[in-house]
């Protein structure tokens, strides 16, 4: 199959099944097969009533550079660097924020926590929707071009029939077909046309920028009442640097939400390189700006956060130009962008981030309260936390487009090596992270700070910092098989049940046993979160029921 045939990750798994009959394949001498009369693909170790056994199945290719690990890589390695760019970033701003004191360092650790819940509330959604819904309607439009270009047009396969009537023009006009999600279509007579249009590209773009614009507004207008609730009182001394940063801070989240939603875009197209060369970019105008801004021109903590501001509108620009010179973003209608999808689709995904990053912000909150230097100690530990184990996610990007690829062509044979190998892959990652982290943290921490007692802090956090980055990974690289799975239900019903039993655990730990208490609750928490996808793929339940036949 094409890269630009990608299946998406969030159509239902009937909607996937219903689909494989409609396309067509081709041979290598150019004759078509449909699929639906071709055998079976068989389990490469025969039916099992337990998915335990790919932990482990063909572990000695876990490195192997064939067809699936070329694929696997070529997505990973530019979607890891860039999610781990921004995180990186955030380090450096760390690391510069802490040559100031413990108490500005604190401030902004508050002020990053409550940043990020809000955006992640609503970046999440948009992201792994928007990432859905590109790849399928962009998938169709190849599917036409495809068979336009390489059958006549008496034995071309009509994608309008099988696909929501998408009209299927002459060979000359193949550049200009639009995916029209489920009926309308705008006039094909362009011919000149060299962009597609596609409907979802319109509607991101739109949901992003009046998110962004919400946050924003929320943000700058509720900051003391935010950090309020935080902990950070009023007569606290992180209080004064924190509401600033943040206030600041949130102006650039249009352009957070806005890019984010692009990115989303690009992987639908399974382009993950140009998001990474964007964001590379941004984040080292970022470096340079911000010792420029804090130092040189003694601007100090509103320093730090201007300049995150312009690297994220740069980040934005260099995405949107890219974006323009490919697609068509002026809809034919309202009608076409079909927000109700996005909608529909993003409720069951907006339960599962309000989960997942309550609890660290819970964690966050919990810290400040305990003081300047154990929230400083805190914020060091927990950017690095973060920051390696979105490594993962890398990996966890690619499963999902592998999975979900091979899902919509019923290939349970490629389902279950794919997964099998970025499982074992996570695994190996989480490894060399704990041992990478753990030393680097025990002799690298006076890079962040040369305040003592927070150094000391940061001493005590290296064993569940560093010791749970194999369980980090795992779950990250769970959550990118399970929405290639389709399987956003029991998805995010088990991270609202893990949160449950995470939140009390902070709470009663965090007053017992302070920084540590908080860092024992966090590890039950990425154990449960990781527990309850081994437990559905490992049981045979839902999408991998396959298993058992």
């Amino acid at each position: 199959m094409e890269d630009g045939a990608a299946t998406t990750a969030a159509t239902s798994m009937a909607e996937k099944h219903a689909a494989v009959p409609m396309a067509a394949m081709t041979n290598g001498a150019g004759e078509e097969n449909k699929v639906e009369d071709l055998p079976e693909p068989a389990l490469p170790s025969g039916p099992r009533k337990t998915g335990l056994y790919l932990f482990i199945m063909n572990i000695r290719s876990v490195f192997k550079l064939d067809e699936l690990g070329s694929e696997v890589l070529r997505i990973a390695v530019p979607a890891s660097l860039a999610l781990a760019a921004d995180p990186l970033a955030s380090l450096v701003d760390t690391a510069f924020i802490g040559r100031l004191g413990s108490v500005e360092i604190a401030a902004v650790g508050v002020s990053i926590a409550i940043f990020n819940q809000v955006s992640k509330v609503c970046i999440y959604p948009l992201v792994s929707v928007t990432t859905s819904f590109v790849a399928e309607e962009d998938a169709i439009i190849s599917k036409a071009i495809e068979e336009n270009s390489s059958q006549d047009l008496e034995k071309s396969y009509h994608v309008d029939s099988e696909t929501n009537n998408l009209p299927v023009s002459g060979p000359d006009k193949a550049e200009c077909v639009k995916s029209c999600i489920p009926t309308e279509c705008p006039d094909l007579s362009n011919q000149g046309c060299k962009r597609k249009y596609i409907p979802s590209v319109t509607s991101a773009l739109i949901v992003g920028s009046i998110l962004g614009l919400l946050q924003a507004i929320f943000l700058i207008f509720s900051a003391k009442f935010v950090l309020n609730i935080m902990g950070v009182k009023s007569d606290s001394p992180m209080r004064r640097p924190a509401v600033r940063y943040l206030t600041i801070r949130s102006l650039g989240a249009p352009a957070v939400l806005l890019s984010l939603s692009m990115q989303g875009v690009f992987r639908g197209f399974k382009d993950t390189r140009t998001p990474l060369y964007a964001t590379v970019v941004g984040d080292a105008a970022n470096i340079i700006l911000d010792p420029i801004l804090m130092f040189v021109c003694h601007m100090g903590v509103t320093g730090a956060a201007v300049a995150h501001v312009v690297s994220q509108y740069l980040i934005t620009l260099i995405l949107l130009c890219r974006l323009l010179s490919q697609v068509d973003v002026i809809p034919p209608s309202i009608k076409s962008l079909k927000f109700g999808r996005f909608l529909g689709c993003g409720f069951l995904l907006l339960a599962r981030v309000v989960a997942v990053t309550f609890c660290v912000t819970l964690a966050a909150s919990l810290a400040a309260r305990h003081g300047s230097t154990i929230m400083a100690g805190f914020q060091i530990c927990c950017q690095l936390w973060l920051a390696t184990s979105l490594l993962a996610d890398g990996l966890a990007v690619a499963g999902q487009a592998v999975l979900a690829s091979a899902f919509a062509e019923n290939d349970n044979k490629k389902v279950v090596a794919a997964a099998s190998r970025v499982l074992q892959l996570s695994i190996v990652l989480g490894m060399i992270l704990t041992v990478v982290l753990g030393l680097g943290m025990r002799f690298g921490a006076g890079i962040f700070t040369k305040d003592l007692p927070v150094i000391e802090v940061i001493h005590k956090g290296i064993p569940f910092v560093a010791g749970t980055q194999t369980i980090n990974s795992l779950a990250f690289v769970f959550d990118g098989i399970n929405f290639g799975a389709s399987d956003y239900t029991y998805s995010a019903y088990s991270m609202v049940g893990v949160a449950a039993v995470s939140i009390p655990c902070l709470v009663y730990l965090s007053g017992h046993d302070g920084f540590i208490g908080i860092w024992i609750a966090l590890t039950i928490y990425m154990n449960l979160r990781t527990i309850a996808s081994i437990w559905r793929m490992g049981a045979a339940r839902g999408p991998w029921t396959f298993l058992r036949k």
